[in-house]
């Protein structure tokens, strides 16, 4: 930058103004063939601001554009890091991940970055049968070792959230980033009520509900009893239908009223941990994870019927994909999983964020045969129509329990 555009002002300014400072000059003061030393000033100024922005033009990328630049939610969120602080909050918020249920499974995540809508997992049946006599005049007959197949569905899920930027001036707080701090604990309801509608849905088909559910619920208010209610004794015939490997149930999942009945019991004992915090809560032994969205029935003369579920260690399979890639165009950082978007003339900012993940009942069989899309929804997963048990029943580590709360 030329050196005349320099003052010093403890003495009079003698400088003239040359070419586009003089036509500034022009703009913003009365013409002068000298300059006032307000206007030495101002093109002292000028000249820092233009050796400012000289020096972001050189560090700016390849086609940036000074002139029309704003700062963009993709400027200050980088997916590489977000995304995977979204999984990894989700897994510390969930209930089901920190009592066992869920397992997340690096198998799993490498099949949720395949292609298509499902995948199929082939497993081996046990042997079964008699073993052979031997003998010294015949030989021993040959069997086949079979295989079934697993299936589970792949979820494509998504949401999106905008802020208004005079919205969150008067607010006094930044919208976009209450947004940011909120997605983890978005998505984790979001995947429990997923993986309440898979439970509706297991229970509902066939083989399940014919193996693995304790149906004593009374349907009227006057017939319930102790044998209708979850207590000592029919918590333990429920338990009891996984036969030997009972004793790989972890926890238990059930609604506030069946909570606060069993507390009343004394049913619910309370675990201290080895570090500061609230006490771990244990139902008969197994972890207690409450949620009033479990489902809930009016029975057919008008009593209240609850669901509750026993849950074996890594029963539910979570895989997220981590293929992400960038898009074509898209503002800032933008990839598929995490987008942007700037409406200027709104002064909105938009946030797109965009999974794809596996919540798998392991050995009970996705069949998908009443979905209309490409992925399910809610109601089309809880459709018992949709799933079909290929493990052995005892082998699943699921149990529900359709029971009502005493009024006492």
């Amino acid at each position: 930058m030329p050196a005349a555009h320099f003052v010093d002002h403890r003495k009079p300014a003698r400088q003239k103004a040359k070419g586009e400072d003089k036509k500034i000059l022009n703009l913003m003061f009365k013409p002068n063939r000298r300059m006032t030393r307000k206007q030495a000033a101002f093109l002292k100024c000028l000249a820092m601001a233009r050796s400012i922005v000289g020096a972001y033009r050189a560090e700016a990328p390849e086609g940036f554009d000074p002139q029309n630049a704003e700062l963009l939610v993709s400027d200050i969120i980088q997916p590489e890091l977000f995304l995977p602080y979204v999984v990894q909050r989700s897994a510390q918020l969930s209930n089901l991940v920190k009592s066992g249920i869920i397992d997340t499974d690096g198998t799993f995540s490498s099949l949720a970055n395949g292609g298509g809508s499902h995948i199929t997992m082939p497993f081996w049946n046990d042997l079964t049968g008699s073993d052979q006599v031997l003998s010294d005049t015949g030989a021993l007959v040959t069997k086949k070792i079979s295989t079934s197949q697993d299936a589970a569905v792949i979820h494509n899920r998504g949401d999106s959230w905008s802020t208004n930027d005079l919205a969150s001036i008067l607010a006094g707080d930044n919208g976009m980033q209450r947004i940011i701090d909120l997605v983890a604990t978005y998505w984790n309801r979001k995947e429990q009520d997923l993986l309440i509608s898979t439970l509706e849905g297991v229970f509902a088909s066939t083989a399940m509900a014919a193996s693995n559910v304790s149906n004593i619920a009374s349907e009227s208010t006057g017939g319930i009893t102790a044998a209708t209610v979850l207590n000592y004794n029919t918590f333990l015939n429920a338990k009891a239908l996984l036969g030997d490997v009972s004793n790989k149930l972890t926890a238990i999942a059930i609604h506030s009223a069946v909570y606060f009945s069993l507390l009343k019991a004394n049913l619910i004992t309370f675990e201290p941990v080895s570090t500061q915090g609230q006490p771990i809560e244990k139902f008969l032994g197994l972890n207690v994870i409450v949620d009033d969205t479990l489902p809930t029935e009016v029975g057919s003369s008008g009593s209240a019927i609850f669901h509750s579920y026993l849950f074996g260690q890594g029963a539910i399979a979570q895989g997220v994909s981590t293929n992400n890639p960038p898009i074509e165009g898209g503002a800032g950082n933008s990839t598929w999983q995490l987008e942007f978007g700037r409406v200027p003339l709104a002064g909105q900012n938009i946030m797109i964020n965009r999974r794809r993940f596996i919540l798998h009942p392991r050995g009970v069989k996705w069949l998908g045969v009443s979905v209309a899309g490409l992925s399910p929804t809610n109601a089309e997963v809880a459709n018992g129509a949709n799933w079909l048990r290929v493990y052995d029943a005892k082998n699943t580590r699921l149990v529900m329990i359709r029971h009502n709360v005493s009024a006492t």
